[in-house]
């Protein structure tokens, strides 16, 4: 069970492009996806909500503008959280799943973003009111409409994709994943993507590294320092290196907008770490050796 799309390995995450990070300008944002493509990276990771339902629209409008050929790019979007923003009439933040609500949100997406189909189509966060039959209903139809390729999900467990599965294929699972956050190791959600060939992507794939400094962050960073010489990499690079070693085959989505960040996050596809030193950054993340 493999997805159909040829996804870059290094997936560039648009989150922080529009008001929840850098606002960026039209031509901004034509620049960047340009300068992504230029560096190997031609997959960009989406969701309805990013922005508060505004980001979508501003790299569509971009994209248009860009005069980058659809087929040069492969475009992940998610659906089906419900955000208490002024875009939407919500009391309260929750989930909506059922078949309508997915294939509505699927079209706008596709307006939003100005495509036909959607390469890759994620169920953001499971709903305890999900039901695997309301949403197979509304993927199939989806698919037999040209609407999307793959479907997948993002942060759900294995128990729950094996729910999902009654009803419909789940060919990946988008979850967080870091050396600093790494339960996803030990908890059967990697397992289960090399048990079924589910393609793993990982967000927030740095972690908090660069956003706290505890104990954690402090150790790491002893052991980077280590290690930047010999491999002659950076410090993202070296973390991003870290992810890429697991047998899962893990996608990294790299949310940074800086383009001499987004370069040098493609170039840790070249550093292949040595098995010590993957578990000595993994002591340090930890605190304490392996058992």
């Amino acid at each position: 069970m493999k997805a159909t799309q040829n996804y870059s390995r290094i997936i560039a995450g648009t989150m922080t492009w529009g008001n929840w990070g850098k606002n960026l300008s039209t031509t901004q944002i034509d620049k960047l996806i340009h300068h992504c493509l230029s560096v190997g990276i031609t997959t960009f990771d989406h969701a309805d909500i990013y922005g508060g339902y505004t980001n979508e629209a501003m790299f569509g409008k971009a994209f248009v503008n860009s005069g980058v050929s659809r087929e040069h790019m492969q475009l992940i979007t998610k659906c089906g959280i419900q955000h208490v923003c002024e875009a939407r009439d919500n009391k309260i933040g929750h989930y909506q799943y059922n078949k309508d609500y997915i294939v509505s949100s699927v079209h706008q997406s596709l307006k939003n973003l100005k495509t036909d189909y959607i390469d890759f189509l994620l169920l953001h966060r499971p709903s305890p009111l999900m039901h695997p039959l309301e949403i197979s209903e509304a993927i199939y139809q989806l698919k037999k409409e040209g609407k999307i390729i793959d479907f997948g999900v993002s942060n759900f467990t294995p128990s729950q994709i094996k729910m999902i599965e009654t009803a419909v294929p789940v060919v990946g699972n988008q979850v967080e994943f870091s050396l600093t956050q790494n339960n996803v190791m030990y908890d059967g959600t990697l397992d289960d993507c090399i048990t079924n060939k589910r393609m793993a992507m990982a967000w927030s794939s740095l972690g908090s590294y660069f956003k706290e400094k505890n104990d954690q962050t402090s150790r790491i960073k002893e052991a980077l320092s280590l290690l930047i010489k010999k491999y002659n990499a950076t410090e993202d690079q070296l973390l991003l290196a870290w992810v890429l070693k697991h047998p899962s085959m893990v996608f990294p989505v790299v949310g940074t907008a800086t383009p001499e960040r987004i370069a040098a996050s493609f170039k840790a596809l070249d550093i292949k770490l040595e098995l010590e030193d993957w578990f000595v950054l993994l002591k340090a993340s930890q605190g304490h050796p392996v058992p």
